[in-house]
């Protein structure tokens, strides 16, 4: 079982999340909904952790196929549904950049698996009825 302790730390809605390890998040409301911008919005974090989880996903699939990785960043761009409550994610772009001795083939692939596989969070945010879509670079 996992544990995680929230407790409120700054203003109404600025609080912190604490794992077992001791790893924490800040996390607050818009200023416009009455938080400080202590931290993250909640439904941002969200896609952190599918940022996080098919990061870690990619570079397993490409270092067993012996891909040498020398960088890797992300850009996730997400649209939540308009006059909705609650408002979930409705369409969420990600692009993957890499760089290193990386065949293009082998990275769409290994992306094209974490999306529709391995990564847990990209499919609790597809069963929500997220769509996801995604665009591979290499060494651009």
């Amino acid at each position: 079982m996992i544990e995680i302790n929230l407790s409120r730390k700054e203003g109404d809605f600025g609080f912190e999340a604490v794992d077992a390890n001791g790893h924490t998040i800040q996390m607050d409301t818009s200023p416009e909904s009455g938080g400080v911008n202590y931290g993250i919005r909640p439904m941002q974090v969200l896609l952190m952790g599918m940022g996080g989880c098919s990061a870690i996903d990619i570079v397993m699939i490409l270092k067993k196929q012996r891909q040498t990785v020398d960088s890797f960043s992300m850009k996730v761009e997400g649209e939540r549904e308009k006059g909705k409550e609650p408002s979930l994610w409705e369409n969420v772009k990600i692009i993957f950049s890499l760089a290193g001795t990386i065949d293009l083939d082998k990275a769409e692939r290994a992306c094209e698996l974490s999306m529709k596989k391995y990564c847990s969070v990209a499919e609790t945010l597809r069963r929500g009825g997220t769509n996801l879509t995604w665009e591979v670079r290499v060494n651009q």
